[in-house]
């Protein structure tokens, strides 16, 4: 790429946008400092060495750190000047760039893939479409899909640079000429093998957040979804591997669904406020090595199995000095179906874990107790019978059922109480006994000399997003 500066300004928000969108999409990049005419001649070569200082230090900590940076005036004296004027530094920059240059491996195996550019028609030929071959190879009369209009034509003739082909393959530049197509129809998109491309209309991203955009990415928050040459909106949800995981080493561009993960209220970052923050030893925040997202598009889109996705939020106001672009990543997922929350979600084992605390109202006997403030009056008790749950005072117990119309419910306490905890449930219970014979003002300051803990109830289990059953799972 080419990173083009006005020496007068330097960077710009937008210039440093390029970058960030630069280090994800490409490998070189070339710093242009652009208007060197406007500099009073006398303090030019200074005025551009200082320019190119500053933008050395920019890029210090950036992947083009030490790439060539050269100084330009593409049209002196500006829009108006006459065409007499010639450019200034564009040979030198036109040799850099070559010096640049690298023959890259490609590949014309796979489904024909391209990305269009211009669509316009010729009288008497047809309508051409120009563009850059992505992947694959197309020969003359091959049948080709513009899949964003579910349209197949067959390729009519085709231009290399003027000179006509019969073959184009990965990275060439080509129109290619097709018939009875509307070139209005088309703008900017995508043509490829029939039926190869997909219109989906949600996927599952790996990603990563861009550490200049600031603030949290949250979940249920709308982003601006950049895949290929199209931008829509879309919702995010994000989720992690289950703790236990974390350091796991993740294969890349594959997702697991046999695998579960935890549901996140935003990405994991070093500064997000997230309770699932696991502080090891030193203090450290632990991070996953990778995490996900689901995104729900507004309007479906149609791309190539793990292409590039950006995240953005564009309605930020321009002039605001802020990066607006807010996480990269890979699609490895799409979901066709435009009923997919019911076909396809529920394969997807991401969970909530759930805790609820609730206290020992009294003892029943040596081996159940009641206990209260877990569930409200009006939730059915039955659908929690069986589940697990632990007191305070450490030991195991098992909801039994409901007890009384308040919400109440009776606890089974396998291993039998502690003799610690009756003695302390027993006196907590006398204590409140006697309270309440008095009046209330009593009551108040009972409970404040009252020392002993009152013996809380923890239920701790997970619950699957998309189970449509709302099963409540213990490990």
């Amino acid at each position: 790429m080419m990173l083009v500066i006005d020496v007068t300004k330097g960077m710009q928000t937008q210039s440093a946008e390029c970058l960030v969108i630069g280090q994800i999409a490409c490998q070189k990049m070339v710093v242009v400092l652009n208007k060197i005419d406007l500099l009073p001649e006398g303090k030019r070569q200074s005025a551009i060495e200082k320019m190119t200082k500053k933008m050395q230090k920019t890029l210090e900590n950036t992947k083009f750190c030490g790439c060539p940076i050269v100084a330009v005036a593409a049209k002196p004296g500006g829009p108006e000047a006459p065409e007499s004027e010639n450019p200034l530094g564009v040979s030198e920059l036109i040799e850099v760039l070559k010096s640049q240059a690298y023959l890259p491996s490609r590949d014309p195996s796979g489904h024909f893939l391209m990305a269009v550019d211009h669509c316009f028609s010729i009288k008497g030929q047809g309508t051409v479409m120009t563009g850059t071959i992505l992947s694959g190879s197309v020969s003359l009369g091959d049948n080709v899909e513009i899949p964003a209009l579910k349209v197949i034509k067959k390729v009519k003739s085709m231009q290399m640079f003027h000179t006509p082909v019969t073959y184009a393959m990965q990275g060439d530049r080509v129109g290619i000429c097709v018939t009875q197509f509307d070139p209005k129809l088309l703008e900017r998109g995508l043509i490829c093998t029939p039926e190869s491309l997909h219109t989906i209309h949600a996927a599952i991203i790996s990603l990563k957040k861009i550490q200049y955009f600031r603030g949290a990415l949250q979940t249920k928050a709308k982003f601006h979804i950049t895949v290929g040459h199209e931008t829509v909106m879309g919702r995010v949800m994000f989720f992690s591997p289950a703790p236990a995981d974390f350091n796991e080493e993740i294969k890349e561009n594959v997702f697991d669904f046999e695998k579960d993960y935890l549901y996140q209220e935003e990405y994991l970052s070093k500064d997000s406020n997230s309770e699932n923050k696991e502080n090891d030893q030193a203090g450290e925040v632990q991070l996953p090595k990778q995490q996900w997202a689901l995104l729900e598009f507004e309007k479906p889109v149609t791309c190539p199995k793990l292409c590039l996705v950006i995240g953005s939020k564009l309605d930020t106001d321009i002039h605001a000095n802020t990066c607006r672009l807010a996480f990269h990543g890979v699609l490895l997922q799409g979901m066709e179906d435009k009923n997919y929350t019911e076909t396809f979600l529920p394969k997807l084992k991401v969970y909530k874990l759930k805790h609820k605390e609730g206290q020992v109202e009294r003892v029943m006997d040596d081996y159940s107790v009641i206990g209260r403030s877990l569930f409200k009056k009006e939730t059915n008790i039955q659908i929690f019978v069986g589940l697990k749950v632990k007191l305070s005072t450490g030991e195991d117990g098992i909801i039994d059922g409901g007890f009384g119309q308040s919400g109440k419910f009776k606890i089974r306490i396998p291993d039998g109480l502690k003799p610690d905890t009756k003695m302390l449930l027993t006196v907590a219970s006398k204590k409140k006994s006697k309270a309440g014979k008095g009046d209330t003002a009593k009551e108040d300051e009972s409970s404040k000399n009252d020392s002993a803990q009152p013996v809380t109830i923890s239920l701790l289990f997970k619950r699957y997003v998309f189970d449509t059953q709302k099963k409540m799972i213990q490990s």
